[in-house]
């Protein structure tokens, strides 16, 4: 797949890397071009850098590696408002979370449906939003056999769009499990709240959430 990354940070040199090395080519996009032709460089292959606009042109897939405040910034730079990404898998990891504490900010919908808003026609699916960048790097093929596989739940309208980001969930080493629609977005990123304020306040999440056996849940 042609894959369009608007952001320079750990998330899309992370997941960047993975699809790179599953053959993918990428096309990096970011406010300061010197940083994406930076990280084209270290991720090496076909990745390359671009504009915003030109970065998502002709991709089967978009990720939105930007903190959430600069949401509305790279994707008025990539021409979304324009209609750039109509009809596009637009995969949406962004968390409207207080640093350190994992309050979610005051907003009325979720950070998924901002994105959205900003992108008329795309195909939103929120995933990647719980893990961090370091998880997409550790692969059983890199040595790390104990490595566990990794749930990313997801959510998203459109079917295809929601075929497309499995594919490439499993090609980082994850799997993938379709939570529901995008209005469920609001839940999984109450979810990240929940798993931030716990590690910041010296928690493991995992040991707050029961284990259960799958298909032992009654009905």
């Amino acid at each position: 797949m042609r894959i369009g990354i608007l952001g320079t940070g750990t998330l899309a040199e992370g997941l960047g890397r993975g699809w790179s090395q599953a053959g993918h080519e990428l096309v990096i996009g970011g406010r300061s071009r010197a940083r994406a032709d930076a990280l084209a460089e270290r991720l090496g292959g076909t990745a390359h850098a671009a504009t915003p606009r030109d970065a998502v042109a002709g991709c089967d897939a978009v990720l939105l590696a930007v903190l959430w405040a600069g949401i509305e910034e790279i994707l008025s730079s990539a021409g979304a408002a324009e209609g750039t990404l109509a009809g596009v898998p637009l995969i949406d990891p962004t968390n409207a979370v207080e640093h350190g504490v994992g309050v979610l900010l005051p907003e009325r919908h979720a950070a998924a449906d901002r994105t959205a808003a900003c992108a008329p026609g795309a195909h939103v699916v929120k995933a990647f939003h719980l893990f961090a960048a370091d998880q997409w790097t550790r692969r059983p093929a890199d040595g790390g056999h104990d490595v566990p596989t990794p749930t990313v739940a997801i959510c998203g309208d459109d079917a295809a769009a929601l075929h497309v980001t499995s594919e490439l969930i499993r090609d980082v080493g994850g799997e993938p499990a379709v939570l529901g629609p995008l209005s469920r977005a609001r839940q999984l990123e109450e979810v990240a709240g929940f798993v931030i304020g716990l590690a910041f306040a010296g928690f493991d999440p995992a040991s707050a959430v029961p284990h259960i056996q799958t298909g032992t849940v009654s009905r």
